[in-house]
């Protein structure tokens, strides 16, 4: 499971634990046989990131393996393939990418390890190259002290470092994960693949207790102590998911320590999404916007779409259409409307912010004495002892950001042979200027209290040599729950977003695409066995199960 959306060196800490140990019939709306005599399934997919992507794969996959021909259409509003999996490039050179979107993927990520395998690209153990200029590789910060700190990854004095701090929590911890992520696999294989509900497969495999149950009280009924909680597993959810214990729920804390084998792509994760594209001979179309899908008499659906560059609407019709990202946020309507409304759920908001300077981070901002005094590579934050696990969804605390990575290093353009630092901040507001100056251990030129509304664009070019910002949505608050979306809106209308909810990651974006792309089959071979038998169809208007 990919543990870390964003992040790229969470994995680290989890590496040391692991040394340690609906088809559509009901009787109404049949239509004559001949209706389906069709030459070819038209699919519309909207959305060009992991569901997106591996939906539109997966289902060129499924119909070449049985010979049944398709036609895939996929509409992207963005000018990129790839959703919240991208990459810039530092002085806009492309010798320094950087991922700004989803970072990693794991061992455990069949969809992602397989067809990165298959379609031949080329995968590191990590997506940047940190500059190791520190003894420790991870620094846990309350907003005043480093509660944890680890040096060399797969080090034995590590081991018996969390062992004597810790007990046999980071022991039940990782057993713990292991038992969760196996009951989540069962969700890759028959009896349960493909499902046509999330909820169903949930209670199937026993995770509706573990999704119903707040992460910091799921952890305490599996005797993980406190302070490890609070210092390892959320420093990890804050990471990843911008939430503490308190709010989180409890798959989703494990899936946050499932991070064995943690990899990337090769010149950035986006490049395995568009070779899922390429490789689903899709008819991929960029800066296009999908406006409407509207069910029609006959079963099909119309989509109505528009060129961002001159906004000219336009429509095709199609037997099957997939929204392959988070409805609220697409625009879309559908008419009728769906007779079930989907829950609208908040995302977090995240302010990512990548900037180069050539100066290091600052030891007296952290406390942290001695003349060889480093940082750590990678600062996680987490909440100071005494306070609770943080039920508030804005709940960053004393450390006011969730993260700060040293990513890699790179040359100066302005001063040729000049060394300087590639960082990235996780916050849930926008770094202020006098924030940048302090972590960096600069004076403030102007000496004025005004500083602290100032933003980065304003510190000098000679401080900051580069920077990057973006704003995402990129999961949902994960309030504890036992009902997830459907996979079907209406008839022939399909969605990945329900997996969300659940859990939030690429790999299980990708799975539900994959999912989605196999009941798409099975319903087409039901019909066909349908029609061989001489039996009456379904037209789609009633709904069915597959």
């Amino acid at each position: 499971m990919n543990s870390n959306p964003l992040h790229p060196k969470l994995w680290i800490v989890h590496s040391v634990l692991a040394l340690i140990i609906a088809s559509f019939v009901n009787g109404n709306g049949q239509v004559p046989l001949g209706h389906f005599s069709k030459p070819s399934r038209r699919v519309a997919v909207i959305g060009a990131g992991a569901a997106g992507s591996n939906t539109a794969y997966s289902l060129r996959n499924y119909a070449d393996a049985s010979s049944t021909p398709v036609d895939i259409t996929v509409f992207e509003r963005a000018s990129y393939i790839g959703g919240r999996s991208t990459t810039v490039n530092v002085f806009g050179n492309p010798a320094y990418p950087v991922e700004l979107g989803a970072s990693i993927f794991v061992q455990v990520n069949y969809n992602l390890v397989n067809a990165s395998r298959d379609l031949g690209l080329g995968v590191s153990s990590a997506s940047q190259s940190p500059p190791r200029e520190s003894e420790d590789v991870i620094g846990v910060w309350d907003g005043k002290e480093f509660v944890f700190r680890m040096q060399d990854t797969y080090s034995w004095w590590n081991i018996a470092k969390l062992i004597w701090q810790y007990g046999w929590a980071p022991v039940r911890t990782q057993n713990l994960m292991k038992a969760t992520v196996n009951k989540f696999l069962q969700l890759y294989e028959e009896p349960i693949f493909p499902f046509k509900s999330l909820t169903a497969a949930a209670v199937e495999v026993g995770l509706l207790n573990t999704t119903a149950t707040r992460g910091s009280e799921f952890l305490n009924i599996n005797q993980v102590s406190a302070d490890f909680s609070r210092e390892i597993i959320q420093a990890s959810t804050r990471v990843n998911y911008g939430q503490n214990l308190g709010l989180i729920h409890g798959l989703e804390a494990m899936v946050c320590m499932a991070t064995d084998g943690a990899m990337a792509i090769q010149g950035g994760n986006w490049r395995l999404f568009e070779a899922m594209l390429k490789a689903s001979r899709a008819d991929v179309r960029l800066n296009h916007t999908v406006a409407s899908v509207e069910q029609n008499e006959d079963g099909t659906l119309t989509v109505s779409y528009s060129d961002n560059s001159n906004n000219s609407a336009q429509e095709l019709i199609f037997d099957e259409v997939v929204i392959a990202g988070p409805m609220q946020y697409s625009d879309i309507s559908i008419t009728p409307t769906p007779e079930h409304a989907l829950d609208k759920i908040p995302y977090v908001q995240l302010y990512v912010t990548l900037f180069s300077s050539p100066h290091q981070l600052s030891t007296k901002y952290f406390n942290l004495q001695g003349s060889n005094a480093r940082a750590p590579e990678t600062i996680l934050t987490t909440l100071p002892r005494g306070v609770d696990m943080g039920s508030n969804e804005k709940g960053v605390g004393p450390a006011n950001f969730w993260s700060i990575s040293t990513l890699q290093t790179v040359q100066s353009e302005d001063q040729p042979g000049e060394t300087h630092y590639v960082y990235k901040i996780f916050s849930p507001e926008r770094p202020s200027a006098q924030f940048i100056r302090d972590i960096l251990g600069l004076q403030d030129p102007n000496g004025a209290s005004e500083a602290d509304n100032t933003t980065i664009e304003n510190l000098n070019k000679e401080d900051i040599s580069w920077y990057h910002e973006k704003i995402w949505n990129p999961y949902p608050f994960l309030h504890p729950r036992v009902t997830f979306e459907e996979t079907v809106l209406a008839p022939h209308l399909w969605y990945t977003g329900g997996i969300e909810s659940f859990i939030s990651t690429m790999e299980t974006s990708a799975h539900m695409g994959k999912n989605i792309a196999a009941l798409m089959l099975q319903s087409w071979r039901e019909e066909e066995e349908l029609h061989k038998r001489g039996e009456s169809v379904s037209d789609g208007k009633s709904r069915t199960e597959l």
